[in-house]
């Protein structure tokens, strides 16, 4: 006779009713535990907000519960997700695109504390000893000390004299950043004016504001003078004087050279977040160039000093990852033994995921967002815990076919572990290994976020959604492709792990540039073509805004609504900010009350003055067309493109180039925090349209898009190429690839195993070669 089930076994759902984060409209789902539950739907149909913003919300604000509240106030507080129940959760894992910190600083070695072990296994075993594992840090600087300090002792108070010294690794040249900046002394004024005059041309120095009367008033130099009559210590003092206290009209200020200032304000800072002009400014006056006393290593001499047989930390950093690996398996020191072990793991995790071909000195910020999703993936590899929930954020994104293959065996070899695995996904090769699916839409935004179908994939097939008809799409080749009109010569690129390649790019036709991960793609791109004149480049990178940005404001489409509201009730264009004038002065234009509760998360309350609306009462009496200025934010790309035309051109076509990239659901209010990747990327993209350039380069724009997106998407490059321009697309999608007009390939391998020039030529030569993996996945997709 079979025992009686335990009641502890009979916990094998994830339950989630009734759930209205973002778009969600009222979802009800049931997931199996310890299965991979993969989730689809167009882009903008509720995945991420069902995901993310509500099954892994809520258990990471659950685990963070369990803190005391001392450790909770250092914590990101998370409110709990708009939800009637959630029941059967486990431990949440969240695995996501978003990319690794820009700080200079951060490596790919830092980021997965591969670094910190590599640090403690030099100072153990490094040759001539020189200190503890911060001697090998360049993020840590050497600094020593002397002097008295005063102690209370039994109640006398007694001086010693003490001393002390920090051994860091940091190259005391470029302060660990690998490079040094050269400013051009001639960018930052112009020497035959004075002061007075305007000779400072740097952006933001004007002399009616306190510059000028900093400048006026310091005595260090007459500010009437020319400055190529002023001697050599007064150009020293206008270029390079330390901050010092002075005084001017009865009021403390502090002057600083001009050298120090734009060091302090400009350079501290990402070159991409700055306004373009200064953006302009820095990329005119400074060059970045390898720093001449480390080498690039960001090390002190100290710290290359100290070796393991002939390699030192630098060198270990500077290997392929994959041959690193191999380095460490030789040392053989029972003292370090437990420490091999574990830096043996994390580095063949590196090789097992597919990033073998990486280096740990790598910048960080560097990596593109499926880069920096499986380096964060390595440190649950091969971990002990089980009946855990991973949540993946499309794990197959930058993942050429060949590698995709591999990744689904990491995401089985996971579930078979007892965790559940959820996917969100679009790619039908990672889809068809669900034994789970779940089905949003029916459309984006406002018309989706409704499960409209949950079971098997097969049942996914002979569903009638939108996912359902698109999963066996397939691209066919072109019959004709376009002539080129030139090409774009590239000479000796050797960028990262390039090898002197020479190519042709065609302009005027659609170019695909792929090959396996790591193969060279980007850096052929971004190291030969991005930064030529005329090229327009459209990455990956996350869009900087607060939740006060929109698409409206993102995009530039706000200044002429503006406007046209101003025109129109002859007031001025700052009422209808909700930044500026216009803001209700209860919110101060947010629209909501934010009520700080400590170590709990923080209430948000609809604001009662505007309700909501973010603008003052007398603001919403001004019309245009009959509308306010509220109406008008809470409105859909589609609805305002037609409320537009014909009124408003410069609004009109601005939101022509969003509803052409397939953001027509948008709402021109919605906070630009709230999107997905995906929708960031097109907004770019959007954005981008209307710039003067020739050649557009893009990179993976099927990113986050649906299947049936993609098709919208090649409509979109089409047009773009037959209104004159040039488009080169880094791609791995075999749709986008069938298209093109002309592909090249790059390989045959990543890393140092790639870097070649495998193929060019048009998609059907490729296909009928089959010389390269891309050849042979491209044959297979189109069924050749």
């Amino acid at each position: 006779m079979s025992k009686a089930a335990h009641e502890a076994d009979s916990h094998d759902l994830i339950r989630v009713h009734g759930a209205r984060v973002n778009n969600l409209k009222d979802v009800t789902v049931e997931l199996p535990k310890r299965r991979l539950t993969v989730f689809t739907g167009v882009s903008g149909s509720g995945k991420s907000s069902l995901v993310f913003g509500t099954i892994a919300a809520e258990s990471q604000r659950l685990i963070n519960e369990t803190y005391s509240a001392f450790v909770q106030g250092f914590m990101p507080t998370l409110a709990r997700p708009d939800v009637d129940v959630l029941d059967g959760l486990t431990t949440a894992i969240i695995v996501d695109q978003e990319r690794m910190g820009t700080d200079p600083r951060s490596t790919v070695g830092t980021a997965t504390d591969a670094n910190a072990m590599l640090r403690i296994l030099f100072s153990r075993l490094g040759k001539p000893y020189i200190g503890s594992p911060q001697a090998f840090s360049f993020n840590v600087a050497s600094i020593s000390g002397a002097g008295a300090v005063t102690l209370e002792k039994g109640g006398r108070t007694t001086k010693e004299r003490r001393s002390f010294s920090v051994l860091g690794g940091m190259c005391p040249r470029c302060e660990g950043r690998g490079a040094v900046n050269d400013v051009d002394l001639t960018q930052l004024y112009d020497e035959t004016k004075s002061i007075n005059e305007g000779a400072i041309t740097i952006p933001g120095y004007s002399m009616e504001g306190w510059h000028g009367r900093i400048f006026r008033g310091c005595g260090f130099f007459d500010a009437d003078k020319p400055i190529k009559k002023f001697t050599k210590r007064q150009l020293d003092d206008l270029l390079y004087k330390e901050p010092t206290k002075i005084k001017v009209e009865g009021i403390n200020l502090t002057y600083s050279g001009l050298v120090p200032s734009i060091q302090k304000s400009m350079l501290s800072k990402d070159v991409d977040a700055m306004q373009p002009h200064i953006r302009a400014f820095v990329e005119r006056a400074v060059t970045f160039t390898t720093c001449p006393e480390c080498d690039g290593t960001r090390l002190s001499p100290e710290a290359r000093s100290s070796k393991i047989g002939k390699v030192n930390i630098a060198d270990a950093c500077a290997m392929q990852i994959s041959d690193l690996a191999g380095w460490v398996r030789g040392l053989k020191a029972p003292s370090v033994a437990p420490l091999l072990e574990a830096l043996g793991h994390t580095l063949d995790s590196f090789v097992e995921i597919g990033l073998g071909y990486l280096s740990l000195d790598r910048p960080s910020g560097t990596l593109s967002g499926g880069e920096a999703q499986r380096t964060k993936m390595i440190r649950h590899l091969g971990s002990s815990l089980t009946d855990v929930t991973y949540v993946f954020d499309e794990p197959t994104i930058g993942l050429h076919p060949h590698d995709i293959q591999r990744m689904n065996e990491l995401l089985l070899q996971l579930r078979n572990k007892g965790n559940t695995v959820l996917v969100v996904e679009h790619k039908p090769e990672a889809i068809a290994i669900a034994d789970h699916v779940v089905d949003l839409g029916p459309k984006a935004g406002s018309e989706g976020g409704e499960v409209v179908f949950e079971g098997t994939v097969a049942g996914l097939r002979k569903s009638d959604t939108t996912t359902g008809r698109h999963l066996d799409d397939r691209a066919k080749l072109k019959d004709d492709v376009r002539k080129p009109g030139g090409a774009l010569e590239v000479r000796g690129a050797d960028t990262h792990n390039l090898r002197d390649v020479d190519v042709d790019i065609p302009l005027g036709v659609l170019t695909v540039i792929t090959g396996v991960a790591g193969s060279g793609k980007s850096s052929l791109i971004r190291g030969s073509v991005a930064g030529a004149e005329g090229v327009v480049s459209i990455d990956q990178g996350a869009i900087r805004g607060s939740r006060r940005s929109n698409p409206a404001t993102y995009t530039g489409l706000l200044e002429p609504i503006r406007k046209a509201f101003a025109k129109e009730n002859g007031v001025k264009p700052a009422l209808f900010s909700a930044n500026s004038e216009g803001a209700c002065p209860n919110c101060n234009g947010a629209g909501v009350i934010y009520s700080d509760l400590g170590m709990m998360a923080g209430v948000a309350t609809p604001c009662e003055v505007c309700e909501g609306k973010r603008f003052q009462a007398e603001v919403l009496e001004y019309k245009f067309g009959g509308k306010d200025i509220s109406e008008v934010l809470s409105m859909s790309v589609a609805a305002a493109e037609e409320f537009f035309s014909g009124t408003l051109p410069a609004a009109h076509k601005i939101l022509q180039r969003l509803a052409d990239v397939g953001l027509g659901y948008l709402t021109l209010g919605q906070p630009l925090t709230t999107l997905s990747g995906g929708e960031r990327q097109r907004i770019k993209l959007a954005t981008h349209l209307g710039s003067a350039g020739d050649v557009y380069v893009l990179d993976e724009p099927t990113t986050g898009l649906h299947l049936a997106d993609v098709e919208n998407l090649l409509g979109l490059l089409d047009r773009l190429v037959d209104s004159g321009k040039s488009v080169i697309v880094i791609e791995h999608h075999q749709a986008v690839m069938a298209h093109a007009d002309w592909i090249v390939d790059l390989g045959p391998g990543a890393g140092h195993d790639g870097g070649t020039v495998v193929f060019e030529g048009t998609p059907r030569e490729l296909v009928e070669a089959r010389s390269t993996l891309t050849g042979e996945h491209l044959a297979a997709y189109v069924g050749a």
